[in-house]
């Protein structure tokens, strides 16, 4: 029995997730990722079962190392504001050090199979920001808001000033770059908006 290449392994990673953010879930096959990482189509069955079991392993991998980055440094009883600046920092760095493995988790969520990771990866994020915001709360630092609209308000602006960072462009077609004054400036409307 051949035994597992931990390098294999990861450039087999690697490279799905190239391919899927080039080409999508649909685009995806085992003999395309063999192909891109230079490896037999039998060493990606040595490492996993099927296309799904790669495609769910390479995303709770992504997750676990974004839950990493996104925790560090943060504590469910800080306070309210400079714990959401902190998620915003640390959200921006795994963005801007991670772009494919941040885009593959986003493509992933529009599809079918999100609904099956949703149930095999770790709560470790959602469960320390759900007692953050607890807290928060009980400390009269934020709204009282659905899960949702929170989240919306709170992270999607950021979102999508990445999002404009990364496409070089705002929706207008002009120039964008993200400064730590436009950053400022969305973060003090989103504490504005969710302060009690």
């Amino acid at each position: 029995m051949r035994v597992k290449d931990l390098n294999k392994e990861l450039l087999i990673r690697q490279k799905t997730i190239e391919l899927v953010v080039k080409d999508g879930f649909d685009g995806l096959s085992m003999h395309k990722v063999a192909k891109a990482a230079g490896v037999s189509v039998n060493t990606i069955y040595l490492n996993f079962k099927n296309r799904e079991d790669l495609i769910v392993q390479v995303y709770l991998g992504i997750v676990n190392e974004m839950d990493d980055m996104l925790l560090k440094g943060f504590d469910v009883y800080m306070n309210y504001a400079e714990g959401l600046k902190l998620q915003w920092k640390n959200r921006l760095a795994y963005c801007l050090k991670y772009p494919l493995e941040a885009q593959f988790a986003e493509q992933l969520r529009n599809t079918p199979l999100y609904l099956k990771v949703m149930n095999l990866q770790g709560r470790r994020l959602s469960a320390t920001m759900q007692k953050f915001c607890a807290n928060a709360i009980k400390n009269g630092q934020l709204k009282e808001l659905t899960t949702e609209v929170y989240w919306a308000i709170a992270f999607g602006p950021l979102y999508q000033l990445i999002k404009f960072h990364q496409q070089k462009k705002s929706m207008s077609g002009k120039k964008f770059a993200l400064t730590q004054e436009k950053l400022d400036e969305a973060f003090g409307q989103v504490i504005i908006a969710l302060m009690p």
